[in-house]
């Protein structure tokens, strides 16, 4: 008895294309690096989010150089902001102390709230001064912090999940399909 092998179908006539497979790989691999720059860039931002090696206490007057693009915050280390606390800010235009969210910003002993964000219209340099009814110490910084820093790592994480998703799933389609169109081709060819 006789066995008969299939014909020879050459990988290139079937289709989708192989090219497909380097498109999920490509696709896959991108996700992940952009989501690893986002998370490389998060974290190198957080570590220096509040001036805490230039801090000033209750009463001083600090000098900051601001512009309309400048994200600043005022930070009080170990309390929470209260109505206790007030601060204000002088400078060329209206410059505005608002409301911060909740956010924390922990050094190795000391733990930083945020009290005030600063709203500039102009560029120049604007004289912050903060007091309170008992001792603080206040510093500028980035409006966020660790809780800040957690919420933009959620697309860090996202990002190299979906990428592997999609180069999964594009693989495994070209591939089911690259087999469903080598069984019509042999379909179509007599046995020999």
């Amino acid at each position: 008895m006789q066995t008969t092998r299939p014909p020879h179908i050459p990988a290139n006539e079937l289709r989708p294309g192989r090219h497909w497979y380097v498109t999920a790989a490509l696709t896959a691999a991108v996700l992940i690096v952009l989501g690893a720059v986002i998370g490389v860039y998060r974290l190198t931002h957080v570590t220096d989010a509040v001036d805490t090696g230039h801090p000033f206490r209750d009463g001083d007057t600090v000098t900051v150089r601001l512009g309309p693009e400048s994200d600043k915050a005022i930070w009080i280390s170990e309390r929470g902001p209260s109505p206790d606390q007030e601060c204000d800010i002088t400078g060329p235009g209206d410059p505005r102390l608002t409301s911060p969210g909740i956010d924390v910003y922990l050094t190795r002993d000391e733990a930083w709230n945020p009290l005030r964000t600063i709203e500039v219209s102009r560029t120049g340099d604007y004289e912050v001064t903060c007091s309170s009814k008992g001792p603080s110490r206040y510093a500028i910084g980035d409006p966020e912090g660790h809780v800040g820093f957690l919420a933009g790592l959620v697309p860090a994480v996202l990002l190299p999940v979906l990428g592997v998703g999609i180069g999964a799933a594009v693989a495994l389609v070209t591939f089911v399909r690259r087999r469903g169109h080598r069984r019509r081709l042999l379909a179509g060819h007599p046995a020999r």
